[in-house]
């Protein structure tokens, strides 16, 4: 975490004052571009409230999260998506955006017993959510997924998905299964989506995917053998491309498009990128 940044378990109920950021199901009340609001600020409001965390300090301030059961129309305001802070703006606090969206998720996913179906209470001063009925107690989850550039001297694999913003393509990517490596789930998911074999796996970085609750863990690989068969319903279109001449590429923050500048950067001899953190 950022040194201005670190999470924190804080008890609304027992800390006074701080900042705080609201989230609703259309994403985070702005306002003048900024999402961090005094905590009674927000208090006044008459927002719909549904839950609040303390989630961290941010610059010595405490910060909380109020998880909205609905949108509410204010002057001056505006609701965004997470998505759209990530891809612009202030990083640091789309680090706060993006961990205050998984605590409000999990918040929300937990509110009941997954064993046995009786409504759950915080617990203070941990992060969980606790069954009187049965004893069990849900932590936040995280995700593991593996995403993947695979290169062929100055090719770059590069593929689409349905789902991607129009011309867009991007590296490979999947959601490891119980008793996989991340090795396994890579070689398991390139095989799955594109029929190819790779070779020489290396771990690059991971990054904190809150969307909503991943964490991508970034590798590459070579290619080893295969021809391009795209898996129906997942990849839209998969091909080599030179890294001369590239597609449109993901966002600049995320780490499928560290994973190809990177790349790129070392193939050319050009200055390495950094991945945001």
């Amino acid at each position: 975490m950022s040194a201005r940044w670190t999470t924190a378990v804080l008890d609304p109920r027992t800390t006074t004052g701080g900042l705080a950021v609201a989230r609703s199901p259309e994403g985070f009340l702005l306002k003048d571009e900024q999402a961090l609001f005094p905590r009674q600020w927000l208090a006044d409001r008459g927002l719909n409230v549904a839950s609040e965390h303390g989630i961290g300090y941010l610059d010595g301030e405490p910060v909380f999260l109020l998880e909205l059961r609905e949108a509410t129309a204010l002057p001056g305001c505006r609701w965004q998506g997470l998505r759209q802070f990530m891809l612009e703006g202030d990083f640091l606090l789309y680090k706060v955006l993006g961990y205050a969206a998984q605590i409000g998720t999990w918040a929300r996913e937990h509110r009941f017993c997954g064993s046995c179906g009786q409504p759950t209470v915080q617990v203070r001063g941990e992060r969980a959510m606790h069954c009187e009925a049965c004893g069990l107690r849900h932590y936040p989850r995280i995700s593991p997924s593996m995403i993947v550039l695979i290169t062929r001297g100055d090719e770059i694999l590069l593929a689409r998905s349905p789902r991607f913003v129009a011309g867009v393509y991007s590296t490979l990517a999947g959601f490891a299964e119980p008793g996989e490596s991340a090795e396994d789930c890579l070689e398991r998911e390139v095989f799955e989506e594109v029929a190819l074999q790779v070779r020489n796996i290396q771990y690059v970085g991971s990054q904190c995917w809150p969307f909503p609750h991943s964490m991508m863990l970034g590798f590459h690989a070579e290619y080893a053998g295969g021809e391009i068969v795209m898996q129906p319903d997942e990849i839209e279109d998969a091909r080599w491309f030179d890294i001369r001449d590239l597609p449109p590429l993901p966002a600049g923050r995320s780490i499928a498009r560290y994973l190809i500048d990177l790349y790129v950067a070392r193939r050319l001899g050009l200055p390495e990128p950094v991945l945001p953190r």
